[in-house]
């Protein structure tokens, strides 16, 4: 059984309603729907708490209205799908489960048609055998390969001050895992960067690049809710899935 739940009711708030009656002009522009894939990646980070973080900050934002998921199911039907504006995978699978080939085609259907997916920390090592996935986001985890150093204060430099997710936050630091030595061939717009002491080099930790008419924004930040507290990682979080739905960023 599928287990869909708003990150309203996750959280034990109350619902907002709109009043029919409210003339066009006075409404609030339409929320973007988000579809957040998440659970149990066997023992390696703590999902419910990275969940609870992420569901906070798209809440504070105010411009999306997010539903929550445990279940990949979900992306059997492309009839689902339709409502959502961006997929947001935090999720780390591996081996434990696969995606039926139809799941695999609606999704990567959903960003090619115009769509978003924003994808967060090791939810990249998902599906080793599964090439177009390690395409679709840029760079990936391989396990055995892929590492980091000593979880530390990550110097991050924001490598792109014009975009919209980037436009106006300064370097910064964050307590979280370096991620280095991803995956990946294909051309990414680099937005966050930081040297490595384990790899030597200076390694991209938040990019975005365009996927078909779709969008996707990779974040390698949030390990745990402390490292999603960062308020640069929580801004970019909240522009990231605004950008990847939309092509653009609105306000702050």
């Amino acid at each position: 059984m599928r287990r869909l739940v708003s990150i309203l009711s996750l959280a034990g708030l109350a619902t907002l309603t709109f009043c029919c009656g409210t003339p066009a002009a006075e409404q609030s522009p339409a929320k973007i729907r988000v579809l957040l894939i998440t659970g149990d990646d066997v023992g390696v980070h703590p999902w419910k708490e990275t969940t609870a973080a992420v569901g906070d900050i798209l809440k504070a934002a105010g411009k999306f209205d997010v539903t929550v998921t445990e279940d990949l199911g979900v992306l059997d039907s492309a009839d689902g799908l339709k409502p959502y504006g961006v997929i947001f995978l935090n999720r780390f699978n591996n081996k434990k489960l696969t995606l039926s080939d139809q799941a695999q085609q609606n999704l990567l259907d959903f960003v090619k048609g115009g769509k978003g997916f924003f994808i967060q920390h090791l939810a990249s090592a998902s599906f080793p055998k599964w090439d177009e996935f390690g395409k679709l986001c840029g760079r990936y985890w391989v396990m055995g390969k892929s590492g980091h150093g000593p979880r530390s204060i990550v110097a991050a430099k924001v490598a792109d001050k014009e975009h919209p997710i980037t436009r106006g936050i300064e370097d910064f630091n964050t307590d979280d895992e370096l991620y280095a030595k991803l995956a990946g061939q294909g051309p990414i717009h680099v937005l966050v960067q930081a040297d490595s002491d384990w790899s030597k080099k200076t390694e991209p930790l938040v990019f975005c690049l365009k996927y078909g008419k779709g969008r996707v924004v990779h974040n390698a930040f949030g390990h745990d809710g402390k490292a999603l507290a960062t308020p640069a990682v929580r801004k970019i979080i909240a522009r990231g899935v605004e950008w990847a739905a939309t092509g653009q960023v609105s306000g702050e």
